[in-house]
C-alpha cells in the first residue's frame, strides 16, 4: 500500500510538472584561440511550433522533438548545465535536457575534447581538469553573450552530471582531487572503469598544467546532481566535508561490475554534510539507464558492431529505461525547484 501510494504521488507529481512550452535547440562552437574548442548544445523554451525537427535519433536510439534555432521564450530562466560521461557526447542526456526545457529551464553541455565519443585525443583527455572548466566557460558565455545574457538567471543556475560527468560537476561544486587518496584506494578497490583511466586520465602523475590547489569550483553554480558518477574516491575526504552546494546524489542499484555505486556515489554520500545532501538509488536502474532511451534491438545491433556495447541499453528486470526516466526526472525537477 505505501509503495502504491508513493507511485501516484510520483505519477501526479509528473504530470504537475508537464510542458508549458516547445523546445528550441542550437549548437555552437566556442572558440578561443588560447584554449580548446568546444563544441557546444543548447535547449531552451520557446513559443514557436512550427518546423519541429528530431534530434538525437538513430537506428540504436529515441530522439527527442525540437525547433531548431528558434527564437527563446521572453522572459528569465534558470539554468542547468550538463557533463557527458566517459567517451559520451551531448545526445546521452538529450532526453532530459529536452524535458527541462520544456519546462522553463535554458539546458547547455559541451562535448567535452578528449573523451567524447568523438574525440579520443590523448593530450585532451589527460587534462582532467579542462573537463570542469568547460561547464565553466559555457556558463561565462550563456552570461555575457547578448543573445543569451538577458534570458539566463544568473542567481539559478544547476549542474548535472553522469558517469565522468557526476565526477566533473562535483569539482565545480568543490571536490577535490587528491592523488594519495585516488592511489590508496587503488589498492584496496582496483576497479578498471575507474583505476585503469588513471594515466589516460592524466591521474597517474601530477601534470605540467594543472592548477596547483586543484580547486576547480565555479560559486556561480547553486546545486549538482551527480548520476551514477565514477572516480569518486579521488577526492579528498576533507573537500568532500567542507562543500557547501547542496547536492542530489542518485545512483545505479545494479552493479554491471565496475562501476558499483555504494563505492562511488555512496563514497561522496559518506562524506557530504548530511544537511547538503540527497541520496537515492533506483534499485532497478544500471549505469546506462540515465543515458537515452533504446530502440529495440538495439541491444543486438551494438553487440554486433562492439561486443558488449549491448550493456549500454540494458536495464533492470521488469522495467523500463523510460519508466525509470520518468522517475529520475521527477527527483531532478524537486530538487531543482
Amino acid at each position: 500500500m505505501k509503495w502504491t501510494h508513493l507511485l501516484f504521488a510520483s505519477f501526479l507529481f509528473f504530470c504537475s510538472t508537464a510542458s508549458a512550452y516547445s523546445v528550441g535547440f542550437t549548437q555552437i562552437t566556442l572558440t578561443d584561440t588560447s584554449r580548446r574548442q568546444l563544441a557546444t548544445t543548447i535547449w531552451y523554451p520557446t513559443r514557436n511550433t512550427s518546423g519541429i525537427a528530431l534530434i538525437g535519433d538513430n537506428p540504436a536510439f529515441i530522439g527527442t522533438q525540437v525547433v531548431k534555432n528558434a527564437e527563446i521564450q521572453s522572459g528569465t530562466f534558470p539554468v542547468v548545465l550538463i557533463s557527458h560521461g566517459y567517451r559520451g557526447n551531448w545526445r546521452n542526456q538529450n532526453w532530459l535536457a529536452t524535458n527541462l526545457a520544456s519546462r522553463g529551464y535554458i539546458v547547455a553541455t559541451a562535448d567535452h575534447p578528449g573523451t567524447s565519443s568523438f574525440d579520443h585525443s590523448p593530450m585532451q583527455a589527460a587534462k582532467w581538469w579542462e573537463r570542469p572548466r568547460d561547464i565553466s566557460r559555457i556558463l561565462d558565455y550563456l552570461l555575457t553573450e547578448n543573445s543569451w545574457k538577458r534570458s539566463a538567471n544568473a542567481d539559478n543556475i544547476a549542474a548535472i552530471g553522469h558517469s565522468l560527468g557526476g565526477w566533473t560537476v562535483m569539482q565545480l561544486a568543490g571536490a577535490k582531487i587528491h592523488r594519495p587518496t585516488f592511489e590508496a584506494n587503488c589498492l584496496i578497490y582496483p576497479n578498471p572503469r575507474t583505476c585503469g583511466l588513471a594515466k589516460e586520465l592524466g591521474l597517474d602523475k601530477a601534470q605540467t598544467e594543472e592548477p596547483n590547489k586543484k580547486d576547480l569550483s565555479d560559486p556561480r553554480i547553486k546545486r549538482v546532481i551527480s548520476l551514477d558518477l565514477g572516480l569518486a574516491r579521488s577526492f579528498s575526504v576533507g573537500s568532500l566535508n567542507d562543500l557547501k552546494v547542496p547536492t542530489l546524489i542518485l545512483a545505479a542499484g545494479i552493479d554491471i561490475g565496475d562501476l558499483p555505486q555504494a563505492l562511488e556515489s555512496g563514497y561522496i554520500a559518506e562524506h557530504i554534510p548530511l544537511k547538503l545532501r540527497r541520496y537515492k538509488v533506483y534499485e532497478n536502474a544500471m549505469h546506462f539507464s540515465f543515458m537515452q532511451q533504446c530502440k529495440q534491438g538495439a541491444i543486438q545491433m551494438l553487440d554486433e558492431e562492439v561486443l558488449g556495447d549491448g550493456i549500454i541499453c540494458k536495464d533492470g528486470a521488469n522495467t523500463s529505461r523510460d519508466q525509470l526516466h520518468q522517475l529520475i526526472l521527477n527527483d531532478i525537477v524537486s530538487f531543482l525547484n
